[in-house]
């Protein structure tokens, strides 16, 4: 069993905490200004080729912007640790946000049984955030474990859960411009909506640092 955060966080040195502290902070404007563009084109893209994977994809990047800002308010404290709980409270939060979008989304396109339209810069945005994404989860994950914070682990959790989506979405964007399988994107999504749903538990009852440094 991993010891409470603000017991690892004693066990190394004033400098190292700020450096990590600061770096948890600059990892989460990047991913709140990366996803805030993201949002904004596959919003865009969707809406102009009338593909609910792209606009839910679009809505996706702008939890992931909730999540982001949430670590922002805890790493602006003079003591992070302090804002620990309620900053997983709301990533957790985020996750049940994400996970219900991305079912409505997913079982609204399977209903209604929609063709959308070929989107080049749907592809482009989901291909782009496929590479981007899983840099900022390496990057967030090995922070978050080194400072012993379960808020900056679970963002990475949400980050990745992002590149999962940007994966599912460019492949059903290719199968339905390749191949015309429209039904593809919104089944696997499905998936990655338990998954949220999971994570979102998770971290609602601080399980997302078992291996962060002792």
């Amino acid at each position: 069993m991993s010891r409470p955060t603000w017991m690892a966080a004693t066990t190394m040195s004033a400098d190292r905490r700020l450096t990590l502290n600061r770096r948890s902070l600059r990892l989460a404007y990047a991913t709140a200004g990366y996803n805030l563009l993201e949002g904004v084109v596959a919003v865009t893209a969707g809406a102009a080729a009338s593909s609910t994977a792209l606009l839910g994809f679009g809505l996706d990047s702008f939890v992931e912007v909730s999540s982001a800002l949430v670590v922002i308010w805890q790493f602006r404290s003079r003591v992070p640790e302090a804002r620990e709980r309620l900053a997983l409270r709301g990533i957790a939060v985020s996750f049940l946000a994400l996970a219900a979008w991305i079912s409505f989304d997913a079982v609204t396109a399977l209903a209604g049984g929609e063709r959308p339209d070929a989107s080049p810069a749907g592809i482009a945005i989901a291909a782009a955030s496929v590479v981007v994404m899983p840099l900022l989860v390496y990057a967030k994950r090995r922070t978050g474990r080194e400072l012993g914070s379960a808020t900056v682990v679970a963002d990475s959790m949400q980050t990745m859960l992002c590149t999962y989506l940007s994966a599912i979405v460019l492949a059903g964007l290719l199968l339905n411009t390749t191949l015309g399988w429209w039904w593809a994107d919104p089944v696997a999504a499905l998936l990655i909506a338990a998954i949220a749903v999971r994570e979102g538990i998770a971290a609602w009852q601080g399980d997302h640092c078992d291996d962060c440094t002792p």
